[in-house]
């Protein structure tokens, strides 16, 4: 087995599909906007977004909240200021970790939490 997908529950479609596409700029590889599913190319498994149905409770539990991913950044202090500047939202800068890596923690339309991490 290997992991094919991570999915990341939205509510906010458009904008959830335009931030993880174009101000992340992560490849879009397969969308259906009708079904309510898009997949972004990770180099491996792909990051999934499911739109959540507005009576489906189970799902909407899962939006707004740290999903526990963590992408990988070259240059974290050069990603956090050009994403900073396109508009999304960190939770603070980034910080220097006692393990030697560099984390900083951003937020997609719906409140999801992504974590950003310079392994440095």
């Amino acid at each position: 087995m290997k992991i094919y997908a991570i999915r990341i529950f939205v509510t906010q479609w458009q904008e959830a599909c335009n931030f993880y596409g174009e101000l992340l700029g992560l490849p879009e590889r397969y969308r259906n906007d009708e079904f309510g599913w898009a997949e972004y190319d990770l180099e491996g498994p792909c990051l999934g977004l499911e739109r959540c149905a507005a009576d489906d409770q189970e799902s909407l539990s899962y939006v707004g909240r740290f999903v526990g991913v963590s992408l990988m950044v070259d240059d974290i202090q050069s990603t956090y200021r050009s994403l900073q500047d396109k508009g999304v939202p960190f939770d603070g800068p980034p910080e220097k970790q006692t393990w030697g890596g560099t984390l900083a923690f951003c937020r997609d339309p719906d409140g999801n939490v992504l974590t950003l991490i310079d392994a440095g």
